[in-house]
Order: structure tokens, then C-alpha cells, then sequence
């Protein structure tokens, strides 16, 4: 006789497929005389993010594009010599976007006006220091950075953290396959196969909120904590 169980652990946080970060599969090919169980669980592992991606660039106006343009790139400028200032290496800074966009002006039942151009640049920057990032923004800020996004907080080498993972996943499916086969007055013979999925996730980056306004208030980014995940479809037989 031949029965199928399977098995869900409760409980697990969702990762999209596309944050996978591997597909693993290992079957054995014998083929089984005994019960065939079927079990899914996950491991998890809870790190302090140790990078912080911030989008910081700058946005300016003038009556012309060349003038948009030029004035874009003396800030930017300013902006760039500010980060190299506080350490931040050149490999951690990455140019996002650039844009030149016409400016107009609308009135009702008149075709639209030219009022100006508009120029934007936009770097993706890398901070390696977290608890120094907010004063480096400050900083770049003064130096004429007007538009900030983020922080995307992650993990630079999640490596050992999916391992932790991958371990606790496995042993919570074979403790719960003893569950189930004892549960069915049987015992576990094998594994059959193992397959993986899930893996670590970043959180969408979240708005970097205005202080009071107050001459000593400074902008300050908080860590916390994040959960990668590893999920597996452990398949056993039962004697």
C-alpha cells in the first residue's frame, strides 16, 4: 500500500519567488516499497542589517536646459566630493537616473506655456556604516543634495545566516516526519528527496521622514533586525 501525508509547518514569512536564492533538488532514484511521506518546513535566521542603499541626488530649475543642466552638475559635483570625503569608496557609488524634463505652465483653454527646464540626477550610494549614514546625508544636504530616498537596509554576505537557515529547515522537517511516523505507528527509513526554495529577501526601501525643524536636529537611520528564510520539500519513507 502505497499513502501520500503531506505536511505544512505554520507560521513561515512569505518570500517571492524571485528572491529565491536557490533551487536546490535531491532525489533518489530506488524506488520505495513502504508509506511515502511528504513534508514542507522552514528555517529561519535573524540578522542585523550591516549596509544601508540610499538614492540621494539633486533637482534644479532654470530657464534653459543648458542651465539646468550646468547648474545640476556643479551641485552634483559638491555632492559627489562630499561623499568621498566621509569615506564612502567609489564602488559604493552608483549613478541611478538622469533627466532633463520641459516645464510648463496651464491655463484653461490656452496651449501649454514653457516656463523652464528641469534636470535631475540621481546616485545610488552604499553605506557601509549605518550608524554614520544619517550624518553623512546631513551632510550632503548642505553640499546641495535636495532629493533623498530610502533606506534599503540589507546584508552584505547572508551567507552563513542561509546556512543557519538550510540547517534548521531540515532538522524541523525530519523532527516532524518522526512526528508523523510515529503518530502512524511506523518509523522513518529514509529520505526520499530534499528540494529548496525561498532565501533571503530584502524590504522594499522605506521614506526617509523630515526631523522637527530644529537647528540641532539630526537624521538618524535605526537597523533593526531581518529574518532570511529558507523553505524545503522533504519527501521520506515509512516502514
Amino acid at each position: 500500500m502505497r499513502l501520500i501525508v503531506s505536511a505544512l509547518l505554520a507560521g513561515a514569512m512569505f518570500v517571492p519567488a524571485a528572491t529565491a536564492t536557490a533551487q536546490v533538488t535531491t532525489t533518489l532514484a530506488t524506488p520505495i516499497s513502504g508509506t511515502r511521506l511528504d513534508i514542507s518546513a522552514t528555517g529561519e535566521a535573524t540578522r542585523v542589517p550591516d549596509i544601508a542603499i540610499i538614492s540621494a541626488g539633486v533637482t534644479t530649475q532654470a530657464a534653459t536646459a543648458t542651465d539646468a543642466l550646468g547648474q545640476n552638475a556643479t551641485r552634483m559635483e559638491r555632492v559627489r566630493a562630499a561623499l568621498k570625503r566621509a569615506g564612502v569608496a567609489d564602488r559604493d557609488i552608483q549613478t541611478a537616473s538622469i533627466s532633463l524634463q520641459p516645464q510648463y505652465k496651464y491655463v484653461e483653454n490656452q496651449a501649454p506655456i514653457l516656463t523652464g527646464y528641469q534636470a535631475s540626477n540621481q546616485l545610488s550610494v552604499k553605506f557601509r556604516d549605518i550608524r554614520a549614514s544619517g550624518k553623512i546625508l546631513d551632510a550632503l544636504v548642505g553640499e546641495g543634495a535636495n532629493q533623498i530616498n530610502g533606506p534599503n537596509l540589507t546584508i552584505d554576505h547572508p551567507e552563513a545566516a542561509l546556512d543557519e537557515a538550510r540547517g534548521k529547515a531540515i532538522a524541523t522537517g525530519r523532527a516532524r516526519a518522526d512526528l508523523y511516523a510515529r503518530a502512524l505507528g511506523m518509523r522513518v527509513i529514509r529520505v526520499i528527496s530534499v528540494s529548496e526554495s525561498g532565501g533571503y529577501s530584502s524590504p522594499p526601501p522605506q521614506p526617509i521622514m523630515a526631523r522637527a525643524q530644529m537647528a540641532d536636529a539630526k537624521t538618524s537611520i535605526d537597523p533593526g533586525e531581518q529574518q532570511l528564510q529558507i523553505s524545503v520539500a522533504m519527501a521520506f519513507e515509512l516502514q
